[in-house]
C-alpha cells in the first residue's frame, strides 16, 4: 500500500492497519468524516461502511473522500466486508445497532461486518451516542454488558444537553490505537513523572519552578496510544494533553510528587518502567503560618534542599527500569554527557534525555540527545522522534 499523501501524519501507531469504520444512524454519524481522517492520520487504511439510517445524515459520497476509500453501504458479490482487518469501531453506536449485534442479525452489510470482526476475535470499540434517557434504560445497561462479554470496548463521554454524546475524534482514536496496540510484544505498565513543582512561602505564596508539562505529555500519550498501560504523575502544567489519559494523578509539591511515586512503586502491579520527566523543584522555604505582611523591607528567604527524588527512589522501585531528564544551562555538550553518564550510574538508570536550555526552548534545531546505559548517545531531532526512541526502550528492555 502507497503512503497515505491525503492528511498530515500525526503519529504511526496505526501504521500499515486495516480499520473497518462502520457508522450507524444517529446524528453523530456527521462526525465520521473527521474521525475517519484523524484514523488515518496515524497510519491506518481506513475502509468504511454505512447503515441505509446513516445516509440520512451523511452522504457516502462525504465519507468516501474523508476516509479514502469507496464507501460500502450495499450488498456486492465480494462482499469485502468479510475480508482480513486490523481492528473495528462502530461510530456511532446506536443503540438499535448494538442491539442487532448482541442478538445476532445480520439484515445488513455493516451488521455482518460487525459479526465477522467478533468472530475472528479482531480489536473492536463501539462508541455509544443516543439521549440519556434511552442510555439510562435498564435495556442499555444490560446491552452494553453484553458487549463486554463479547470482548468489545465501550468508549463513553460525560453526558451534555441531554444526551449521551460521541467524544471526539482525537479521544477515539487515541483509545482505539490502545486497544488495538495492546497485543504487541512487551506493553508494559509504565509511570510518567511530569510538570513542575511549587512550594508554600507563607499562606498566600509560594516559590515555582517553570515548566510546561508538554513534553511529558506527548510521551504519556504516545505510550498510551503504543498499547501500553500508562499511570501520569502530574505537576503544575501550562499545557493539557489532547486527550483524557485513563490514570492521571496530581502531585504539585516535590514532598507530594516523591510520596505518589513511592506509593505507586509499592503498588500491585507495580510499575516495570519509569519515565522521570518533571522539573522537580530543587529548592523549598521554610514555611511561615499566615500572610507575611507587605510594605515591609526586604525580605530574605533560606532555601533548602529537596530530596532527589531519583535517588529517593531507587531502593523503592525494585526491578523497574527508569529513564531521567537532565537539563543543563551554559555547559558544553561533552560535560552534559558526562554529567548524564554519572547520573545512569548513580542511580541504576536505563539512559537520560540529556539537554540543553536553548534546546528544550525549541531555539535549536536539535531537540536533545539520548545518553544510554551501555555509552552510546543517539541525537534526538523533533519531540516525536523522542516519544520514538523512548517507547522503543520500554519495548526492548
Amino acid at each position: 500500500m502507497s503512503e497515505d499523501t491525503g492528511v498530515t501524519k500525526k503519529g504511526s501507531s496505526l501504521e500499515g492497519k486495516r480499520v473497518i469504520l462502520a457508522v450507524s444512524g444517529g446524528i453523530a454519524a456527521s462526525e465520521s468524516i473527521k474521525l475517519a481522517r484523524e484514523l488515518r492520520r496515524h497510519g491506518a487504511y481506513v475502509y468504511p461502511i454505512m447503515s441505509k439510517s446513516a445516509e440520512q445524515v451523511i452522504s457516502p459520497l462525504a465519507l468516501s473522500w474523508g476516509s479514502g476509500d469507496q464507501v460500502i453501504t450495499e450488498w456486492d458479490p465480494e462482499m469485502s466486508q468479510l475480508g482480513d482487518f486490523d481492528g473495528l469501531i462502530l461510530a456511532p453506536a446506536t443503540r438499535n445497532s448494538i442491539a442487532k449485534f448482541t442478538h445476532g442479525l445480520l439484515d445488513s452489510p455493516l451488521m455482518m461486518s460487525l459479526s465477522a470482526a467478533s468472530g475472528r476475535g479482531i480489536p473492536m470499540m463501539f462508541v455509544p451516542s443516543m439521549h440519556n434517557d434511552l442510555f439510562h434504560d435498564a435495556v442499555t445497561t444490560d446491552l452494553l454488558s453484553s458487549l463486554e462479554g463479547l470482548g468489545v470496548e465501550v468508549l463513553l463521554d460525560e453526558p451534555s444537553e441531554g444526551r449521551m454524546k460521541q467524544p471526539s475524534a482525537t479521544e477515539i482514536v487515541a483509545q482505539f490505537c490502545n486497544i488495538t496496540n495492546r497485543g504487541l510484544q512487551n506493553r508494559k505498565r509504565v509511570a510518567v513523572t511530569l510538570g513542575g513543582n511549587s512550594a508554600p512561602i507563607d499562606s498566600v505564596r509560594s516559590i515555582v519552578n517553570t515548566s510546561t508539562g508538554r513534553t511529558g505529555w506527548a510521551i504519556a500519550e504516545h505510550l498510551h496510544r503504543m498499547g501500553h498501560e500508562v499511570v501520569c504523575l502530574v505537576g503544575n502544567t501550562s499545557s493539557n494533553p489532547t486527550f483524557q489519559l485513563p490514570d492521571v494523578r496530581l502531585a504539585k509539591s516535590p514532598k507530594g510528587m516523591l510520596d505518589e511515586s513511592i506509593l505507586l512503586a509499592k503498588s500491585i502491579p507495580a510499575p516495570e518502567f519509569w519515565v522521570h520527566a518533571a522539573a522537580v523543584l530543587d529548592y523549598e522555604p521554610e514555611y511561615i503560618d499566615g500572610k507575611t505582611p507587605s510594605g515591609g523591607d526586604n525580605w530574605n528567604i533560606d532555601l533548602r534542599a529537596t530530596k532527589k527524588h531519583l535517588r529517593a527512589l531507587k531502593d523503592h522501585v525494585g526491578g523497574s527500569r527508569r529513564i531521567a531528564f537532565k537539563l543543563e544551562v551554559g555547559v558544553e555538550e561533552e560535560t552534559l554527557i558526562s554529567k548524564s553518564r554519572n547520573l545512569i550510574s548513580e542511580n541504576d538508570l536505563e539512559a537520560v534525555v540529556a539537554n540543553l536550555l536553548d534546546e528544550a526552548n525549541g531555539d535549536s534545531k536539535k531537540r536533545g540527545r539520548i545518553v544510554h546505559s551501555n555509552g552510546d548517545v543517539e541525537s534526538i531531532p523533533d519531540l516525536s522522534c523522542l516519544c520514538n526512541s523512548i517507547e522503543v526502550i520500554i519495548s526492548t528492555n
